[in-house]
C-alpha cells in the first residue's frame, strides 16, 4: 500500500481549498496556503499593474510590493466579499500608491447608464485586434487621467461588472458608468487624433 507523505497531503488539501479557506489558512500562518494564493492569483495582478504602469519592471516590483501588503493584511479579510475583489482593491490601491496619489477623487453623477460605446471599429475585443492598433489603443489608454484609466482598465479590459468595480474602488455605480463613460469619450479623442489630426483640430 502506497502511502502519501505529508507535503505531498499538505499540498492537496491546499488545493482543494478555495479562495476564501486559503485565505484564512494563510492569515493563521498556513505558508502552503499563501504560496498557493500567490500562484493563484500573480499573473492576473500582474497583468493589472503592467496595463497600469506601462512598464514591465515596474510591474514586476510592485506586484510583489502586492503580495508582501497581502501577506501582511491577509488576516483583515473577512470574507464579506470575494478574495479576488478584496486583492484587487489591495492591488488598486498599491497602484495608486505608486503614482503617489492618496485619494482618487470621482465625481458623483446622476448621469443615467450609457450603452458600451465601441471606441473605434475592431476594438469591441483588444485580443483580436490587429498589432498596430493594439499597440495604439495601449498608448492611449496610458495617457488617460488615473481616475478614468482605472475604472476603463477593470470594466472594459478585466471584464469587471460596474457593481464590481465600485465596490473594489470604494465609489458608487453611477461614479464607475460616468468615469467608464469618459474614459471611452477621451480615447475615442486620441485614437482620432491620432489616426487623422487635422479631424480632431476641425471639430474643436
Amino acid at each position: 500500500m502506497d502511502l502519501i507523505s505529508t507535503e505531498d497531503f499538505v499540498e492537496e488539501r491546499v488545493q482543494d481549498n478555495d479562495d476564501t479557506s486559503l485565505a484564512r489558512l494563510a492569515a493563521d500562518g498556513d505558508m502552503e496556503a499563501f504560496e498557493e494564493l500567490y500562484k493563484r492569483h500573480y499573473r492576473r495582478v500582474y497583468s493589472l499593474c503592467l496595463r497600469m504602469l506601462q512598464n514591465t519592471a515596474e510591474a514586476e516590483d510592485l506586484t510583489q510590493d502586492v503580495f508582501v501588503q497581502l501577506y501582511r493584511k491577509i488576516g483583515s479579510f473577512r470574507g464579506d466579499s470575494a478574495f479576488t475583489t478584496w486583492l484587487y482593491r489591495l492591488t488598486i490601491n498599491q497602484v495608486l500608491m505608486h503614482f503617489r496619489k492618496r485619494f482618487v477623487k470621482f465625481e458623483t453623477t446622476t448621469e443615467e447608464e450609457q450603452k458600451p460605446v465601441q471606441i473605434v471599429p475592431g476594438t469591441e475585443n483588444h485580443n483580436r485586434m490587429p498589432v498596430v492598433d493594439r499597440i495604439a489603443l495601449e498608448r492611449a489608454i496610458a495617457q488617460l487621467p488615473e481616475g478614468y484609466k482605472t475604472v476603463f482598465i477593470l470594466h472594459d479590459v478585466e471584464g469587471y461588472e460596474h457593481e464590481e468595480v465600485a465596490q473594489i474602488l470604494s465609489c458608487s455605480v453611477g461614479t464607475s458608468k460616468s468615469q467608464l463613460h469618459k474614459a471611452r469619450a477621451k480615447l475615442r479623442k486620441l485614437l482620432l487624433k491620432k489616426a487623422n489630426p487635422r479631424l480632431v483640430r476641425s471639430q474643436k
